[in-house]
């Protein structure tokens, strides 16, 4: 394999070339590693390395044949992600040098999908903000413009594969976090429905399945296929996502048939999208259209306040159960020096929350829940862009700032889609379908009721096929 042609080919692309025989893992791991210590010092995206645990992953899987991926180069976000022996840090001074003793379940997936692991991704810190800054990493920068934001809190794993370190990597969405840094980096992120992928061995879910796990990649078939390697419960989830009828993989071959989609140029509380996420939004509807699908302008009846003072509720109240149950079970003492002042202020909020003002917050939310449910009987998906702008320069959000409202006042109207599909389990993809004058991606965004992946990832091969976007490549590429 001539190694220039690495970032051209996507995970199962790899994959294949091992299987082969035309290149080994080792060989993959060397040229991810070349790859991480070329473009890092200008992305900052990989905040922890893993090059001697890769290695012997790499040399371990000579001898074997099993694993879709095997032999490919992975990353591993610093917010869950847990590996033994390996510290996550969360983006957080509070948490540094704490380690697990085994592998989350799905790492464990991952490496018994043939993955390599090979570093920790940039997160900002416990993962709160739609951008990547952090006191204890410093700024994550964007590959298609080094002075913009890659998103957050997946934004050094989107960095890595927007910039060809890697095919594909490691995220998780608590509020946007796969969708977001998908949308500014150009990539494809999938939201996975509820319960679809496992937390576990120790976490049944995490602020009451607001997060979920999964990746970040160039392609939809690999973003497919990586589901298919990790989705299905283990013993004691609480719960669990329904069946698919059959793999993810084998959904983007066949035709979607004619959706009814319905659109939205407007964000939910009527203030005005960027125009350039109104350009994004209108020129896939006519492409959709354009398929045969059935598209109409309309959006799902929603209750924004009292959607937003819910999540906040369940957020705030997330984050200070993180932190205390560190200090209980670590022994560390919780003090302001040791937190982000944006941090520090949630903390306090979180910690102020009775037990009632939750369980109300978690109602109200089943609430609107339904609503959207009773939304999707009549359209099968929802087309809107992933944000509500084009990604946002390096500095926009004060994270020194110890009153929430202060810090996240400037960018209030750039994350006014993502939170709703955290707060009602459903499914959710940003597809890379539309870049700005001056060359920054905008993504755009599907939505389906409960357990339609397979729906939205046959949408998604089509419209890929439709209006590739591999082709298109940032300033910094592999």
């Amino acid at each position: 394999m001539a190694f220039a042609e690495y970032a051209e080919y996507d995970g199962l692309g790899l994959a294949a070339l091992v299987a082969k025989g035309q290149v080994t893992a080792e060989e993959l791991a060397e040229e991810a590693i070349a790859r991480i210590d070329k473009y890092n010092p200008r992305l900052n995206a990989v905040i922890y390395k893993m090059y001697e645990q890769g290695r012997d992953t790499a040399r371990q899987l000579a001898s074997q044949r099993e694993g879709r991926f095997r032999g490919v180069p992975f990353l591993l976000k610093d917010i869950f992600g847990n590996y033994a022996g390996v510290p996550t840090g969360g983006g957080a001074r509070f948490l540094k040098g704490l380690t697990v003793e085994r592998d989350d379940t799905l790492v464990a997936r991952f490496k018994a999908a043939g993955l390599v692991p090979l570093g920790k991704t940039n997160v900002p810190e416990f993962g709160l903000l739609p951008t990547t800054e952090s006191v204890l990493y410093g700024r994550c920068h964007n590959p298609w413009n080094l002075d913009h934001s890659t998103g957050g809190s997946s934004g050094g794993s989107a960095a890595s594969v927007a910039a060809g370190i890697v095919p594909v990597a490691h995220a998780n969405d608590g509020g946007g976090s796969i969708r977001i840094p998908a949308s500014c980096c150009g990539l494809v992120g999938l939201k996975p429905t509820r319960g679809r992928n496992p937390m576990g061995p120790m976490l049944g879910d995490v602020m009451s399945g607001l997060v979920c796990e999964h990746v970040v990649s160039r392609t939809v078939r690999d973003t497919a296929a990586m589901l298919d390697c990790t989705a299905g419960p283990e013993p004691g989830d609480p719960y669990s996502a329904p069946t698919p009828e059959r793999p993810f993989l084998d959904e983007i071959a066949l035709p979607p048939g004619r959706l009814r989609i319905a659109f939205s140029s407007k964000n939910p509380n009527g203030v005005p999208l960027h125009p350039e996420c109104v350009r994004a939004v209108e020129r896939t509807a006519k492409l959709c259209q354009e398929l045969g699908h059935t598209v109409e302008e309309a959006a799902p009846p929603l209750n924004m306040s009292t959607i937003t003072q819910s999540f906040l509720v369940v957020w705030c109240s997330g984050l200070a159960m993180q932190i205390d149950a560190v200090a209980m079970l670590h022994g560390r003492e919780v003090r302001e020096e040791l937190f982000e002042g944006v941090t520090w202020g949630l903390y306090q909020q979180g910690r102020q929350v009775t037990g009632s003002q939750y369980l109300l917050a978690i109602a109200m939310l089943q609430i609107q829940g339904r609503q959207i449910g009773q939304f999707h009987e009549t359209y099968d998906c929802w087309l809107t862009t992933t944000l509500g702008a084009p990604p946002i320069r390096l500095g926009t959000v004060d994270i020194e700032e110890r009153d929430p409202l202060k810090a996240l006042e400037p960018i209030l109207d750039y994350v006014p889609f993502t939170p709703l599909q955290n707060a009602t389990g459903q499914p959710a993809i940003s597809l890379p379908l539309h870049w700005t004058a001056d060359g920054l991606p905008v993504g755009v965004m599907f939505s389906g009721s409960m357990g339609s992946e397979a729906m939205l990832l046959r949408l998604a091969a089509q419209l890929e096929q439709a209006r590739p976007w591999i082709g298109r490549k940032p300033p910094l590429w592999g």
